[in-house]
């Protein structure tokens, strides 16, 4: 699991969460459909890696579809241990672009605060969002998606390299990561330089004082 990119962990809890959602094991093209991807090679190549792994079945033409590993539905079964929890996936800055960190463990929180969609978690940090009521030291419940709406609170991978939590305005020639802080100015990028992994659906706050 530590071999895997955030994309390919992403893949897999969405399979792992969806399995009743399919009639027979998806194609490629049904799960770039349901996961709201434009490329097939580009999932090919992710799918590729999870076959690696061990997680995924290697593609032939006797077994057509992606089909999980048992390897993989152990995985999914030792997660179901509380019907309630949500993998948390790091920090992410709110502030200049920062490289999110891969801390996974699972957090369990009230259905209210995620979709029936894929979710994860990340704490933020910095405070470029606190006009918007999102503070440094707050977690964030984000639903996993690769597409938003102008105005949408989303976590946004910039260049591949580096995760920031901004608002979104996304226009033909650019795409706009705007702060709620009156004191910053937005970050203006190529959209090709912008890819979305996600929307704001929750947030949690801790007032316990640190030892």
């Amino acid at each position: 699991m530590d071999a895997l990119t955030r994309k390919q962990r992403e893949i897999l809890d969405f399979l792992l969460q969806n399995q009743d959602a399919f009639a027979h094991p998806p194609s490629l093209q049904e799960l770039c459909t349901a996961l709201g991807l434009k490329s097939r090679g580009s999932l090919h190549l992710l799918m590729q890696g999870l076959v690696e792994a061990g997680l995924v079945e290697p593609f032939d033409r006797k077994h057509r579809g992606v089909r999980l590993t048992e390897k993989a539905l152990d995985i999914g079964k030792h997660r179901q241990t509380s019907p309630h929890s949500v993998r948390y996936v790091g920090k992410i800055a709110a502030g200049r672009p920062i490289e999110a960190i891969a801390d996974e463990r699972y957090m369990v929180i009230p259905d209210e605060l995620k979709t029936e969609n894929p979710c994860y978690i990340l704490k933020v940090q910095g405070d470029s969002m606190i006009e918007a009521g999102i503070y440094d030291g707050d977690w964030v419940v984000i639903e996993q998606r690769c597409h938003a709406r102008n105005g949408e609170i989303v976590v946004a991978l910039v260049d591949k390299a580096e995760a920031t939590l901004k608002y979104i305005e996304q226009y033909p020639h650019e795409t706009l990561l705007i702060p709620a802080n009156s004191k910053m100015e937005a970050m203006r990028y190529k959209p090709q330089q912008v890819e979305i992994q996600g929307v704001l659906v929750g947030q949690m706050r801790s007032y316990k004082r640190p030892h």
